[in-house]
């Protein structure tokens, strides 16, 4: 037998090992394994057991930690697009870029005809347009996201708290983006490659500038656009 947490808020049961499937009524999901309750259950009680050693962010599940680990504290980026020789640190954030040159929208909301490059502009039109889905409110100054992730971004300003730590000036930073743009400055690391000759560099401007000299008479615009 095992147990899961029974608390005033949600209504768990207590399920025999050998059944097929074990069942969190109060939300009709069913699971196969006790261990993938107890990792949903998570969801509810907002505990979050895996620690991240170099920022001390939080995440519930330890694939999450990792694929933290790797996106924000890691260098390696393996995945360069080949319109515009940007790189990335794994083939879906590539998949996702592409997008931006070949202008496919694989979202398409339900209730009209709109179609979206990426599921997160889906859900704000979602909310925004059709009122579906949640609204993720500030607390101090009522501002509204349709995202948790970009709530908790948000409240860190409020509170002053900047978790993203340089290690070469310790110079600190509310946001992992913000972090990554500063690093630019210390590390001669070139993320932007030419898809042609697989030349590296380090900025955008200048990649742009041998694109049309590797290329010749095609334009880094045309290239760019997936033209």
């Amino acid at each position: 037998m095992f147990t899961a947490v029974n608390t005033s808020a949600l209504n768990v049961e207590t399920f025999s090992s050998n059944k097929e499937l074990t069942v969190h009524k109060r939300f009709t999901s069913s699971f196969s394994q006790s261990g993938h309750l107890n990792t949903h259950m998570r969801v509810h009680t907002g505990d979050k057991p895996y620690r991240c050693s170099v920022c001390n962010k939080s995440f519930t599940r330890s694939s999450n930690l990792q694929t933290h680990k790797r996106r924000v504290h890691s260098n390696r980026r393996p995945y360069d697009c080949r319109y515009c020789g940007k790189l990335f640190k794994s083939s879906g954030d590539l998949k996702s870029h592409v997008r931006t040159h070949t202008g496919a929208k694989p979202y398409s909301c339900r209730h009209c005809s709109k179609c979206f490059t990426f599921y997160t502009q889906l859900k704000t039109h979602l909310l925004k347009s059709h009122n579906e889905g949640t609204w993720f409110t500030c607390h101090t100054c009522q501002k509204k996201f349709t995202l948790t992730g970009t709530l908790e971004a948000h409240l860190l300003r409020h509170e002053d708290v900047k978790p993203y730590v340089c290690e070469e000036c310790l110079k600190c930073f509310y946001t992992a983006g913000e972090l990554k743009s500063h690093k630019l400055r210390h590390t001669d690391v070139k993320h932007f490659c030419c898809g042609k000759c697989g030349k590296f560099y380090k900025h955008k401007e200048t990649v742009v500038k041998h694109f049309n000299r590797c290329y010749g008479v095609v334009l880094f615009s045309d290239i760019f656009c997936g033209n």
